[in-house]
Formats: structure tokens, sequence, C-alpha cells
């Protein structure tokens, strides 16, 4: 780190590194970790004091579809290493299958969003990587097809990140968008998926409001959309691993993320979605009589903005066929899953017991650029695609690929050629992949 006199006051700063990661969500921080386990020295940018994304501040609180229908692993890696230490810390339910409240099956593991920030801080220091937290994304200098280097805004001033490789794990895409990188547009009839405002009610007798049948949750959950309560007809929920507490995923708000009035009028609105549905809880649903509101998320939980242009589109086909890639980095099996900015229904298309699909690591390198990664739910896919591997189970697996895919490209780089993330081989990368535990099929 390189400091020197601002005539203002204070220091102006410069930080060098192989591997610059903006933004501190789930993706970006296994990006972080499997780059820094590498051997690359890693800058992680998060505007946040806390790393995790919508798995902390979104307040999701499950991971979601770690195997096939039948049971077969297709998560694992960094991922499994995740659930394992919140485990320690007594932060995770066991693995579980379940029927959600539309009947569709599903598995996941449940977790505390607060503990998750101690063991993401665990994970980043215990790899070396150099955090720099309460730090919003400023401005992206390049020099050509090469990403010279980020100015992010923090309390002490404007600093300078300097780095071989950029991985963007913003979610909206902010550094590419920045750099000129061209997004996907949406296809006819296409729409943006909405956001949603967790909310945490309790107390709760999960021994009846589980013992629910899906008919029962089905009648209670249209009822609450007809009569206002809900904002559309769901009664998901997970459960705190340390209470009789559960946190809801049961709002819509249909917004595009990236228009900031919008977007401060959704924290809004969404705040007054979980407030109602917290009464039609309490008022209607067995389990319920005695809970109340107990917190918001941080933040809405945002599935979909910009969708980065790469040098492979991820489309819906692929991942029914399913088509096997040379270069797939990850794989999964969670259902596309569309759920409409307005109304109450989803859009949902399951998949066959044992199938699972593959992502390649063309669809994380956008086609204008040299030495940048995409990870998270800005990824070069399909609108329908994207509906399928946003969760953060398969983020976390496409973190943790390019992570080392930025560590390999950046200790490569020529003198004066720049860090090239197309010259990583992809038998190499998925070889490094493997020895760290990932599941690939």
């Amino acid at each position: 780190m390189n400091a020197g006199m601002n005539p203002h006051g204070g220091s102006s700063l410069v930080l060098e590194a192989d591997v610059a990661v903006c933004g501190g969500g789930i993706a970006g921080t296994m990006a972080a970790v499997a780059a820094a386990r590498q051997g690359a020295s890693v800058v992680l940018v998060e505007r946040y004091g806390f790393l995790g994304g919508n798995a902390t501040a979104g307040a999701v609180a499950q991971f979601n579809s770690w195997q096939t229908g039948n049971g077969r692993k297709v998560v694992a890696g960094l991922a499994e290493e995740v659930v394992s230490r919140l485990r320690l810390y007594g932060g995770a339910r066991a693995h579980e299958s379940f029927v959600m409240s539309t009947g569709h099956r599903m598995d996941r593991v449940e977790y505390a969003p607060e503990v998750l920030k101690l063991v993401l801080d665990d994970m980043v220091a215990e790899a070396g990587v150099r955090p720099l937290l309460h730090a919003s994304l400023l401005g992206v200098d390049c020099n050509g097809r090469q990403v010279a280097g980020l100015r992010v805004l923090t309390k002490g001033g404007v600093l300078a990140v300097r780095a071989g490789v950029l991985v963007d794990a913003s979610g909206d895409m902010d550094a590419l968008k920045q750099a000129g990188a061209r997004f996907l547009e949406l296809g006819d009839g296409e729409a943006l998926q909405p956001a949603t405002m967790m909310f945490r009610f309790g107390p709760i007798d999960f021994g009846r409001f589980g013992a629910l049948s899906k008919a029962e949750l089905a009648e209670l959950a249209a009822r609450g959309y007809a009569q206002g309560g809900l904002a559309r007809a769901a009664l998901h929920s997970s459960r705190d691993p340390y209470s009789d507490d559960g946190w809801f995923n049961i709002s819509r708000l249909g917004i595009d993320a990236t228009d900031p009035l919008a977007l401060g009028a959704a924290e809004i609105e969404g705040r007054r979605q979980a407030w109602k549905a917290a009464t039609f809880l309490a008022a209607a649903v067995p389990g319920c009589e005695n809970g109340r509101l107990r917190a918001f998320a941080t933040q809405v939980g945002v599935r979909e903005t910009r969708r980065v242009e790469g040098d492979h589109v991820l489309t819906a086909g692929e991942l029914l066929a399913p088509v096997q890639f040379p270069d797939a980095i990850a794989a999964g099996a969670y259902p596309i899953d569309i759920h409409p900015a307005q109304g109450g229904a989803l859009h949902y298309v399951p998949m066959d017991d044992d199938h699972a699909y593959q992502i390649p690591y063309r669809s994380l390198i956008p086609t204008t650029l040299d030495n940048a990664l995409v990870v998270g739910r800005g990824i070069s896919a399909s609108h329908e695609a994207l509906a399928a591997i946003r969760v953060m189970t398969i983020s976390m697996a496409v973190g943790h690929a390019a992570g080392i895919a930025a560590a390999i490209a950046a200790k490569a780089a020529g003198a004066g050629m720049g860090a090239q993330v197309r010259a990583v081989e992809p038998p190499v990368l998925r070889e490094a992949l493997v020895r760290g535990g990932a599941v690939l099929a």
C-alpha cells in the first residue's frame, strides 16, 4: 500500500493487488477467498461493514438446492465449507428436504444471517484477503480492454485500487457498467424479477405450523393474497437456528433496482408489506398466533438487474438438455423459478430427479474486457436461465471458480501484456476446483 499526502488533509492511498473483488456478497467473498488460497494478493471492496450480501444484509436465511431430486450432490467445495463453519458456531440447522408453501419440493440448509457474518470474517482473515469495508465504488479506469483500477469512496477519501484482475461481484455489475461492458437485454414479454423484503417473525409454534398440509398452506396463502395481507400467494419461511422465530420470504417489489429512486421506494414499500404480512400471520395462520414482527432485513433482496454480455450466453435450453460444457466450472439443480413482477403467481419449471446442469467458464467473461470476470446474478445468462442459477449455493460455486481463475490469470500475466482471463486453461481450472472439493457435473 502506498500513501501520499493530500493537501486537504488525510492521506491519498493506493492499494495494489493481484486481484480486486468488487462486492463482498456471498459470491464475491468466495471468489476472494479462493483467489487468496491460490497465493494471490486480494483486495475485497464492500459497501457495508460486513460481508455476505443477500445472505446477510438480505437475510435470505437458507441455502437452497444442494442436490438433485434423488439426492445426488451438485454443490460442495467452499459452499460446503461455509455450512461446516456455521455449524461450528451453532448457526446452521441440518440439511433437509421440504415442501414449499407453493407445493414444490426443495432441499435447504437454514442458517443464522448474523452468524454468517462471523464465518465470512473468519474465512477472509485466514486466507489473507484485505477487506475494504465501508467502501463504495466511485469509478473504474480502463486502458483499452484492460481494467487498470478502481476508485472507491471511503471515510478517508478517495482510494485507488490497482489490480491485475477484476472480479465484479456487485450484483448490479456496477464496476463493469463503468468499465463500458455490454449487457443483455430482456426479451419480448420478459420483465425483471421482483425484489423481496425479508422479515423476522416469532415466536412460532413450529410443531403446528410445520404440520400444515400442502393444501392447507396453499389455501392460507391464497386467502392472504386475496385479502391484501400478502403481496404474493406464499408462506415461505426458514427457521432461525437459535430461536422459535422464522424469516419470511413473502413480499413482492417490482422494480429496477439500478434506479436509485425506485430502490429507495421499494425499501419503504417492502417494510409496509412485511408489516401487513406479519399481521396476517398472527391473525390467520396456525402456530403464529403469538408472534409479531421482530426485524426487517437490512436491505431488500434483489433477484435480477444487469446481466453481462459474456463470451457465452447460458440459456434455459442448455440447462434443461442439459448441455455438457468442456469448460464447466460449476453445477446446479435448482429449478427455473421466475417470480413475476406483478400478481401472486410463480413460473416454476422443476428438474427431473437426477437432472443437473453445468455453468461454463465463458459465461463469466465479459466480451469487451480481457482481465475481468463476473460472479453472482450478473453472469452471462438469459433471463430464464438466470432464474435457475441465481441462487446462493450456485453463486458460491461460481465464485469459487472465478477466484481460482483470477489468481491463475494474474500470476501468468506477462510484462506489458496485462492479465488475460481467456488464457486460463479450463482443464487446469477444473482440476484445481476438484482438488478444492467442487462438484462440476
